[in-house]
This record gives C-alpha cells, sequence and structure tokens, in this order.
C-alpha cells in the first residue's frame, strides 16, 4: 500500500469585527487575517504574521445591530454604511488572497477563539462568493489547542490562565488586523510550546 501524500498546511490568522452575534441579521464589519506559519511532516515553520496580511472593512448587510457589539470594534456603522466594501467584493478578494499566499498548501483559518470569527466568516463566503478556501472544515481553535497541550478543561481557558512564553507580545486592540497578527504570533509560540513543566 502506497503512503498518501500529505500536503501542507498554512495557517492564517483571521480576526472578525461584527456588530452582532450571529451573521445575517447582524453584519460583519471588519475582516483582518495574517499568515501565521506552515506546516508539513517536518513540522511548523513561524513566520512574522506582519509580513502577508489583508484587511477590509464592509458595508453592512442589515439596519440591526447590537450597540454593546458596535462599541467593541469602535467602527462607525455610517461611514461604513457610505464607504465600507460591498460584502461580495471584499470577500472575494480574501479568497483570491487566501488562494495566492497558501500557493501548494491548504489553508487553515486559525482563531482565538475560533467559533465566533469562523462563523462569521464561513458564513459570509459562502453567502456572497459560493464557496470557501478553507472548505468546510479547515478551522483550528487555540484556545483548544491550548487546553489539549496544557490537559486543563476547555471552560477553564482564557489568556490569564495561560504562561507567559506563550502569550504574543502585542496588545489586543479590537481592530481586525492587528489582532489577527497578534492571534498568529500567540498560534507560533503554542505549536512551539512543549506543555506544563516541560519547557
Amino acid at each position: 500500500m502506497t503512503a498518501r501524500r500529505t500536503k501542507p498546511s498554512l495557517y492564517i490568522s483571521v480576526d472578525v469585527e461584527a456588530d452582532g452575534p450571529i451573521p445575517g441579521p447582524y453584519s460583519l464589519l471588519s475582516l483582518g487575517a495574517a499568515v501565521a506559519g506552515r506546516q508539513d511532516t517536518d513540522g511548523f515553520t513561524a513566520v512574522d504574521p506582519a509580513r502577508q496580511t489583508f484587511y477590509r472593512e464592509l458595508r453592512p448587510i442589515s439596519a440591526e445591530f447590537v450597540p454593546e457589539a458596535l462599541a467593541v470594534s469602535g467602527l462607525d456603522r455610517q461611514r461604513l454604511t457610505r464607504e465600507g466594501l460591498d460584502p461580495a467584493l471584499a470577500l472575494a478578494q480574501f479568497s483570491r488572497w487566501v488562494r495566492e499566499v497558501s500557493g501548494d498548501a491548504q489553508p487553515v483559518m486559525c482563531g482565538y477563539p475560533a467559533s465566533y470569527d469562523w462563523m462569521f466568516l464561513y458564513w459570509y463566503l459562502i453567502r456572497f462568493t459560493g464557496e470557501s478556501p478553507f472548505g468546510h472544515s479547515g478551522c483550528l481553535d487555540m484556545k483548544t489547542l491550548y487546553a489539549t497541550k496544557a490537559d486543563v478543561p476547555l471552560r477553564s481557558v482564557g489568556k490569564r490562565s495561560m504562561p507567559k512564553e506563550v502569550l504574543p507580545g502585542g496588545r489586543h486592540t479590537h481592530h481586525a488586523l492587528d489582532d489577527a497578527v497578534e492571534q498568529a504570533e500567540l498560534l507560533a509560540n503554542l505549536m512551539a510550546w512543549p506543555g506544563p513543566g516541560l519547557e
């Protein structure tokens, strides 16, 4: 039996800012992404996350929003209604960028936690482009990765509970690109981290 060829994975840190809890009734307002690194059968290789990035601000798709959710990002919804990119254009540009930076590797979206960002990203990709460059399951949750390596319950995980050596140097600003870059650093640190007591 011949060995199955394993394609490398390209990890892309993604962060979104939105104005509510779910896509559809509420809108994706900004999308940031940064290439975090590549993994093949020889292991994970981190890259400078500020080198290959993507950022767009989008026009809202509905009039509904949750003021508290909007306040987190500090984005001006009225300005985005006038100046934000059409979601179909923004997501087509994002898909093209993902394919370009991935080359021969399979792209994997990663987030902290990935659930919220993946929900908005995947819904928008399918709704506005008809497909996802990540497929339906190319998603890695950094919170789960840490819980598994640290051997702790998932619901106990927070950045405050993580050891200093895995935390990124940047600040979490709630600007989608800043946070995507910060999370890319976190992923690289987690991939290199052997686990508690093994440093």
